[in-house]
C-alpha cells in the first residue's frame, strides 16, 4: 500500500484519500497499485456498501506523475496499475462517490467517469491535456465523452485540452451534485448515508446493472486507448513535450 493513498473503513464506507498534497495528488505508479487493491478488496467484502474517493489538499489529483511515468515502461505483457484500476474502476460492483475540488487533471478527470456519483465543490476545475503532453486519451474517455457531452464538446476537452468548471461538469452529466466551497465534506457525508440506508444487496445489483451493456466497449476502448499511449510515451515527441513542460514549470518557480 502506498503511504500516498490513504485506506480508512468505517461501518459500510471505505474512504480512499489521495494523499500527497505536496504534489498536487499527482498519481505515481505505486498510487495506481494501492488505488486497485483498495475498490478490488471492497468489490470482495460484502460489509462494504459505498467507495469515497477525496483528495487531502487543495487539489483532488493532478493527473499522473510525469516523471514517474516517463521511466515506467508502458509496453510490456505484464498488466500495468494503472491499466488494472481502470479495469478495476470499470467493472466495480460497489457504488463509488468522488467529492472532487480545485484540478482535477488529466486521470483526476478521467477516473470520475468511472464513479457512480460525483460530487464538486465550486472550486473543481477539470482539464484533460493529453494531446498538449504528446499522448492520448485514457479510461475510455474517447468514447464516454462524446457520448456525455457530444463529439464537438468532446473535442474541445480532448483536442483543445480546454479546462472547465464545475457548472459545465454538472451539465454534460460528469458531476452529479453540487457544493458550495467549504461544503464539499458535508455534501459527501450526506449523500454516503442516504446510500447507507438503501438495502444493500438491492444497491450493489442496480449498481451492477447500470453498467451492463456498456462494459464491452468500455474495456475495448480501454485496450486501444492503452496500446496507443503506451507506444505515444515512448516517441521523440512525448519527451520533448514533457520536457517543455517541466522547463515551464522551473522558470514559473524562479
Amino acid at each position: 500500500m502506498s503511504e500516498h493513498v490513504k485506506v480508512e473503513r468505517s461501518g459500510g464506507v471505505l474512504a480512499i484519500t489521495l494523499a500527497r498534497p505536496e504534489r498536487r495528488n499527482a498519481i505515481t505508479v505505486a498510487m495506481y497499485a494501492a488505488l486497485a487493491d483498495a475498490i478490488e478488496g471492497a468489490a470482495n467484502d460484502r460489509d462494504v456498501q459505498v467507495v469515497t474517493i477525496r483528495g487531502d489538499g487543495q487539489d483532488f489529483a493532478a493527473g499522473n506523475d510525469l516523471a514517474d511515468f516517463l521511466a515506467t515502461d508502458m509496453r510490456g505483457e505484464e498488466e500495468l496499475p494503472v491499466t488494472r484500476l481502470l479495469r478495476i474502476l470499470a467493472g466495480n460492483e460497489v457504488p463509488i462517490v468522488a467529492a472532487v475540488h480545485g484540478n482535477c487533471v488529466g486521470i483526476g478527470t478521467t477516473m470520475l467517469l468511472h464513479c457512480d456519483l460525483v460530487i464538486a465543490d465550486d472550486s473543481a476545475r477539470f482539464s484533460m491535456p493529453f494531446v498538449d503532453l504528446g499522448l492520448v486519451p485514457e479510461a475510455a474517455s474517447s468514447l464516454i465523452f462524446p457520448q456525455l457531452a457530444g463529439r464537438r464538446r468532446a473535442a474541445r476537452y480532448l483536442l483543445l485540452a480546454e479546462p472547465f468548471g464545475a457548472e459545465e461538469a454538472m451539465d454534460i452529466g460528469l458531476v452529479s451534485h453540487r457544493a458550495e466551497n467549504g461544503e464539499l465534506a458535508a455534501k459527501l457525508e450526506e449523500v454516503v448515508g442516504r446510500l447507507l440506508a438503501k438495502p444493500p444487496e438491492a444497491l450493489r445489483q442496480t449498481q451492477k446493472l447500470l453498467r451492463r451493456g456498456s462494459n464491452g466497449d468500455v474495456a475495448e476502448r480501454m485496450k486501444l486507448e492503452s496500446g496507443m499511449f503506451g507506444e505515444r510515451l515512448a516517441s521523440a515527441e512525448v519527451k520533448a513535450a514533457i520536457g517543455a513542460f517541466f522547463e515551464k514549470r522551473r522558470t514559473a518557480i524562479r
